[in-house]
């Protein structure tokens, strides 16, 4: 695998003046102005017969500018500057590539590099729009240093706001960014920023892998939250779609040159048969080169931190992760069943990343547990620098899906927990936008379900299943979030316990936008008892910015006692105990430490019973318990 890499990369540097080059080609790519004020365009498209671009500027014309033809299946276009010295196409003004197939067929495209697409309200398709404004936003705040503790905001723009209809940039900016910083989150990860079609695809169905989407504003917007972000001291990563792409021709990637192939394989094997979308091939050069601009591009220019690479397994193997299980046996990571194209890709693009930014975080979305995907690509890894911990919210749903209380077991959640490669980061989590959609339950709505309805205003009776759901949601949060990881995550919302699901207008609920939005509201409202859930995750993400046990070494279980239903660990200076029993409590147990109560997910401002005095001190003993030489009664 080093040695692919090894020679990929050498041919990039004697072919293309190195990485940094090479991964600036979105320069040149497209429509682009030049200094003097003319426009320079270029395009890849090895199955046209000939190539013009029309538009606006030039009243539709398709055939009065022609690209002349370079070597590779390359096309080019020079539009000198107006007799005024004006760009020939106005800021605004819209275009299209138009391709002449093979067959003869006249295609109007949008270019694969367009930096912005838009869809009036009477239309179907994007039209592709000249982006060049006369002034474009200057980012005045720098990026923040390289985060020890990655504490997540998985976040969706046009979802963040209580109202039912497409939030905005502006609103994430002046709304939403304050949320993110007061409940102790640094960094924030956002979805569907890349153009997609399909609202609700989740922005997993990429049409446009250079504009930001402009259902939410304009890019000038995003830059802006970008910067406001980075002015608060929070990270932004960009949810990167590389695993495949949208099957749409009209504004889409798919056919662009009228053949079946260009950015993708041809045949059976560039279709993806779950996600009925097209699949790159990676081994091809100009694929390197598009993929590996993008995400250069989103960093140079609209400042972004990193990126969450999604669907990593399904790029790693021919067989996409369909149908198959992974043990852990080394057979299922090494042999003609990995793509070793995809995942040369993955470590060219990593090392792009660390060596031109070096302050930039990638994340791998693999379900698979790849070997050496977050070791450095030096080391033969795949250069990321954390994973996700998928199995945790897994864990989870079945526990409380399939077991009583009275048969949950210490040992098989303590092993979930801490079953990971512990040389590779792992970012840990209860659940993620996958348990919000439709067709799923977030935590709080599997524990509470529909006496979330009734029940969650303090004036009325606080019910068993209120009780135990508001309980063990704070325990589940702490405990994953204290043992599972490196990192943690949270999707938006399910901080508080974000009641329902989540459901993008469709068809099937008539284009209704209920469900597509975040009620924030609830956490302000006094009389509700989401604010308790609220108040307890900030107070954890305030704790751990306070003592840093994401960035510690793992931490030492003492105790995971099956009969007690309590599980004990010290990490980072602290000691977390937790008792899962359903009924019983206990006076005078026995433990291992000497400290105070720091958080208690008992208290009366989280919800709790207010069983425990704070102001008591604990000083141990030398009494060996659990093989620790010390201990004291809590």
């Amino acid at each position: 695998r080093y040695s692919l890499f090894y020679n990929r990369l050498k041919n990039i540097e004697e072919n293309e003046g190195g990485l940094d080059k090479f991964s600036e080609s979105y320069k040149t790519f497209g429509v682009n102005q030049l200094v003097d004020g003319g426009i320079y365009c270029k395009e890849w498209a090895p199955g046209a017969e000939a190539v013009f671009l029309a538009g606006d500027f030039n009243g539709w014309n398709p055939f009065s500018h022609p690209y002349k033809k370079l070597e590779y299946g390359k096309w080019e276009l020079f539009i000198p500057p107006g007799q005024d010295g004006c760009p020939p196409v106005p800021h605004g003004s819209k275009l299209k590539v138009v391709i002449r197939a093979q067959n003869g067929e006249l295609l109007y495209r949008i270019s694969p590099w367009a930096r912005y697409v838009v869809r009036d309200e009477d239309k179907v398709n994007y039209d592709w729009v000249h982006w060049n404004p006369p002034q474009s936003y200057i980012h005045k705040h720098p990026s923040p240093k390289r985060l020890k503790s990655l504490r997540i905001y998985e976040s969706h723009v046009g979802i963040a706001s209580p109202e039912g209809k497409v939030a905005s940039y502006k609103n994430f900016t002046y709304n939403v960014l304050p949320r993110i910083k007061d409940l102790g989150y640094n960094c924030v990860q956002l979805m569907a920023i890349m153009e997609h079609a399909y609202y609700a695809s989740f922005g997993y169905q990429v049409t446009s892998f250079f504009a930001a989407s402009s259902r939410y504003g304009t890019p000038d917007d995003l830059k802006e939250m970008i910067d406001v972000a980075h002015s608060m001291g929070i990270t932004v990563l960009l949810d990167v779609v590389h695993s495949h792409a949208s099957k749409n021709s009209e504004d889409g990637l798919n056919k662009f040159d009228g053949s079946d192939s260009c950015f993708f394989h041809s045949g059976p094997r560039g279709t993806h048969q779950l996600w009925d979308s097209r699949l790159f091939d990676y081994a091809n050069w100009e694929v390197l080169r598009f993929l590996l601009s993008n995400l250069r591009m989103w960093i140079a220019d609209y400042g972004f931190d990193g990126f969450r690479f999604d669907g990593v397994t399904s790029m790693l193997y021919h067989h996409h992760g369909i149908g198959t299980g992974f043990s852990g046996d080394y057979n299922e990571y090494f042999g003609l069943h990995v793509d070793e194209d995809a995942l040369c890709y993955l470590m060219l693009a990593n090392h792009m990343i660390n060596f031109l930014h070096p302050e930039c975080i990638t994340i791998a979305e693999d379900v698979s547990g790849m070997p050496a995907l977050c070791r450095p690509v030096a080391e033969g890894g795949g250069g990321f620098d954390y994973r996700l911990a998928m199995a945790i919210p897994d864990k989870w749903i079945q526990i409380i899906k399939e077991l009583k209380d009275e048969d949950w077991n210490m040992g098989n959640i303590v092993h979930t927990l801490t079953n990971r490669r512990h040389e590779e980061k792992y970012i840990a989590y209860a659940e993620s936008h996958d348990q919000a959609l439709v067709g799923d339950k977030t935590l709080a709505f599997r524990l509470m379900d529909a006496e979330m309805y009734t029940n969650m205003s303090v004036l009325s009776p606080l019910t068993p299943v209120i009780d135990r759901g508001i309980q063990l949601h704070k325990m589940i949060r702490l405990i994953t979030h204290a043992l599972g990881g490196e990192s943690y995550l949270n999707f938006m919302g399910n901080e508080f316990g974000h009641p329902e699901w989540l459901d993008f207008p469709r068809r099937g609920n008539n284009e209704s936008y209920h469900y597509a939005r975040r009620q924030f509201n609830l956490t302000e409202d006094h009389l509700l008892r989401y604010r308790f859930l609220n108040a307890f995750d900030r107070d954890m993400n305030k704790l751990e910015e306070r003592f840093g046990w994401l960035a510690s070494p793992q931490a030492y279980v003492s105790e995971k006692h099956e009969a007690n239903k309590v599980i004990a660990f010290e990490r980072a200076g602290l000691i977390f105990i937790f008792n899962f029993h359903p009924y019983q409590s206990y006076v005078d147990y026995r433990s291992f430490f000497k400290y105070k109560i720091l958080l208690d997910s008992d208290a009366a401002e989280y919800g709790g019973h207010q069983r425990l005095d704070h102001n008591t001190e604990y000083f141990s003993e030398e009494y060996p318990h659990n093989y620790r030489p010390n201990s004291l009664m809590v």
